[in-house]
């Protein structure tokens, strides 16, 4: 017997409110709402991750121990964009062959948007 990772769940207050993040970030859609306790947001591609937003009342004290890590080749570009939807820019990182900036998405949970450098 084998598993597949099949999706991603963030905890968050209010599921539907952190969807319209989500879905204009990541450009999917709610595939499944569970009257706004648990959605489920679409994947890019067929063999891709679901992600799913689940309704949590406590909060994550400090930095998420699970975080979403998104590339791009437009790191600077799509950074400024995520944060015109709602995220809040953390700090930079640069080791030898990528870079990376941390956010924090409405709810303040972490992720990150990373490329490849030469």
């Amino acid at each position: 017997m084998t598993v597949q990772l099949g999706a991603v769940t963030i905890d968050c207050a209010d599921p539907r409110k952190l969807a319209e993040f989500w879905t204009e970030a990541l450009g999917v859609e709610v595939v499944v709402d569970h009257g706004g306790e648990f959605l489920m947001l679409a994947p890019v591609s067929p063999d891709g991750v679901m992600i799913g937003l689940q309704r949590a009342e406590e909060r994550q004290p400090g930095k998420n121990r699970l975080h979403l890590d998104l590339r791009t080749e437009h790191r600077a570009e799509e950074v400024k964009r995520l944060v015109g939807l709602g995220a809040e820019e953390i700090e930079e990182h640069k080791v030898p062959g990528i870079a990376w900036t941390v956010l924090a998405d409405p709810e303040g949970n972490r992720f990150c948007v990373g490329t490849a450098e030469q």
